[in-house]
């Protein structure tokens, strides 16, 4: 079923920014037990001033997003993955996650509230989806809450980088680390990302799109951007992308790592030496914000190697990047059941 009602925004221009939409959802772990969750159109949360997520760092959260097809149809990429991701993320900080099957039915009933909202096909845009837990029962001594608070937020937006599918450039960041090895760095936890806001606005006042980290034990090794995951493109045509117990475990990266072997590629999921930067014939940052960005050039230690010399995306970026939005907007056969259609 089409959308109906379509809020009327100039889809075609949205930032990659929050926008009040109708409704979000939230359901509550207290006793034992998920509760059968409400809706609302409020933007606030009334939160105890002691809640773990505001002293321990209790919060984790997701990002996903939906589509409108050429047909009317609207698409959910890899909701169930999401699912347990945030179920992997929540272990590691000993929170309570929700099941699989009620973060499936949060996201539909989040996207379904708000489907007004949905970008229209051929747009650019998307309708972004936020799943967020936090515990949210007090606690003064260190320790997991009692009480948790998992709500799902829809919001429509352009591309994570303003430029969208085009390259972009990269500094490699040696004085800030992002993640220790035997951390939680493979969570989404919402600590990781402020401890990468340093080095992401050290690279924008220098000029760059964002920093590539390095390893944190020995700095010999790549890890990530603040926001995505890196790989590279050798001259004999091998995905190589890498191993790291401090890199986030990206959905999108593990679903490019699936069609690139389709397509041909040779993917190498191992440590890839920062020296190795300078072999890669193309390189990308992956995620489900930016989907994928070329990447134009790294510059480390003042020394700069430029993947992409006339600003436009490599061919492998290129192809890669076809082939999971063909997915992702029902355009090619979704032969691994990535696609959710949410009826509306």
């Amino acid at each position: 079923m089409p959308v109906k009602d379509r809020a009327q925004l100039d889809y075609a221009h949205l930032p990659f920014a929050y926008l009040k939409t109708d409704a979000n959802v939230r359901y509550t772990w207290r006793a034992g037990a998920w509760d059968g969750g409400v809706e609302t159109d409020s933007e606030t949360l009334p939160l105890h001033m002691a809640a773990t997520a505001l002293h321990y760092g209790q919060a984790v959260f997701e990002g996903l997003k939906a589509y409108e097809a050429r047909d009317g149809r609207v698409l959910c990429f890899r909701v169930a993955e999401n699912a347990k991701r945030m179920i992997r993320s929540a272990e590691m900080l000993l929170m309570q996650a929700p099941p699989v099957e009620l973060f499936c039915s949060a996201v539909v009933r989040a996207v379904r509230a708000n489907q007004r909202f949905i970008p229209p096909y051929g747009s650019g845009a998307s309708l972004y989806i936020r799943p967020l837990l936090i515990g949210s029962g007090p606690r003064i001594g260190v320790g997991p809450a009692d009480e948790y608070l998992f709500l799902v937020l829809v919001t429509p937006v352009g591309p994570y980088f303003k430029q969208g599918f085009a390259p972009t450039r990269l500094v490699v960041e040696e004085e800030i680390d992002r993640a220790a090895p035997l951390g939680v760095g493979s969570a989404k936890a919402a600590g990781n990302y402020a401890a990468g806001m340093r080095g992401t606005v050290k690279a924008k006042r220098a000029g760059y799109g964002e920093a590539l980290y390095l390893d944190a034990r020995e700095h010999k090794y790549v890890d990530e951007l603040g926001a995505a995951n890196f790989f590279g493109i050798t001259r004999d045509r091998a995905y190589v992308t890498p191993d790291s117990p401090s890199v986030l475990a990206s959905v999108t990266n593990m679903s490019l790592r699936t069609l690139a072997a389709r397509l041909g590629y040779r993917v190498e999921l191992r440590p890839v030496a920062a020296q190795e930067l300078r072999d890669f014939v193309e390189a990308g940052a992956c995620g489900t914000a930016a989907v994928i960005t070329p990447i134009e050039s790294v510059t480390m230690r003042g020394a700069t190697t430029v993947y992409l010399k006339d600003g436009r995306p490599g061919p492998c970026c290129t192809e890669l990047y076809r082939a999971l939005t063909a997915v992702q907007l029902g355009e090619a056969p979704d032969d691994d059941g990535w696609t959710e259609e949410i009826a509306l």
